[in-house]
């Protein structure tokens, strides 16, 4: 779970804080073969040096600290503390010793030039305020030809979203995200990454639209529950809902998850961006 750079201040790392801890485990399982299918992108190597943009609680760093081994070492990168000290625990907890956290902003990075083999971000590049000075600053600290690689959500039209959030702008109507605000689906059209880091100075770019598993370990009561307590973007739609809708809304809601319902999990699949780029 990442911190969203630039967020609505009503959503505080506090508040992010709590959702984490409550769901941290379930979460953490629905969330595993986006990670799994990034570091397989990523291509990490025994020894390298990585930098994990926006980790929030821990993954993909931790999974790539556990890649590069004792001889490399990864570094998560977020704005929330409370957030990355979840990290570290976890991170301690797997007796990892090649893996450190740093509170920073991404575009403004506190590494030297050419610190690091590889940079990745899995859903945070989305929401930095300005991309393509993010990116600038991913290139700079980047060794020369290593690789920047990134994992961001594909459209609103799919299950996860449209059973979810889809059900709440359907009976309150208006935009489903607050103009200017952090937009989770902001590099859904194809190419529109690869725009991004082509201006950043980035060379070999490529850019590919995948469906992999997202899967809830549980009830549909408890992801209607999770993603409506997680999804900060949302925050003004969910405020536009009269108190006396909720209970059909949360009906609704639950018969368009349960389309995904079987073996005691929610199998929504989730379509996602890759997106990965060099250093000249």
């Amino acid at each position: 779970m990442a911190s969203i750079p630039e967020s609505n201040p009503q959503w505080g790392a506090s508040y992010r804080l709590i959702a984490s801890e409550k769901w941290k485990t379930k979460s953490a399982a629905m969330g595993r073969d986006a990670t799994e299918a990034l570091v397989e992108y990523a291509r990490p190597k025994p020894g390298m040096k990585v930098l994990d943009l926006a980790s929030g609680t821990g993954e993909p760093a931790i999974s790539l600290a556990k890649r590069v081994g004792p001889s490399g070492h990864v570094t998560a990168l977020d704005q929330s503390p409370e957030l990355l000290a979840i990290a570290a625990e976890r991170a301690r907890d797997r007796g990892l010793t090649n893996f450190t956290t740093q509170q920073a902003d991404a575009h403004h990075l506190p590494f030297p030039d050419e610190s690091f083999d590889l940079v990745t971000c899995r859903f945070g590049v989305m929401f930095f305020q300005d991309c393509v000075q993010a990116m600038r600053e991913v290139r700079r600290v980047l060794k020369p030809r290593a690789r920047a690689c990134f994992l961001a959500w594909g459209s609103f039209d799919q299950p996860y979203w449209s059973s979810t959030m889809g059900v709440v702008l359907k009976h309150v109507g208006g935009s489903a995200l607050a103009p200017g605000g952090p937009d989770p689906f902001r590099f859904a059209e194809p190419g529109s990454l690869c725009g991004v880091l082509r201006q950043a100075g980035f060379s070999d770019v490529a850019e590919e639209t995948r469906t992999i598993p997202w899967t809830w370990p549980g009830t549909r009561e408890e992801v209607w529950e999770y993603i409506r307590s997680v999804s900060a973007p949302f925050l003004a739609l969910l405020q536009r809902v009269p108190a006396e809708k909720w209970d059909g809304i949360s009906r609704e809601a639950y018969e368009a998850i349960q389309k995904y319902e079987g073996g005691g999990s929610i199998k929504f699949g989730a379509v996602v961006v890759f997106a990965a780029a060099a250093k000249g």
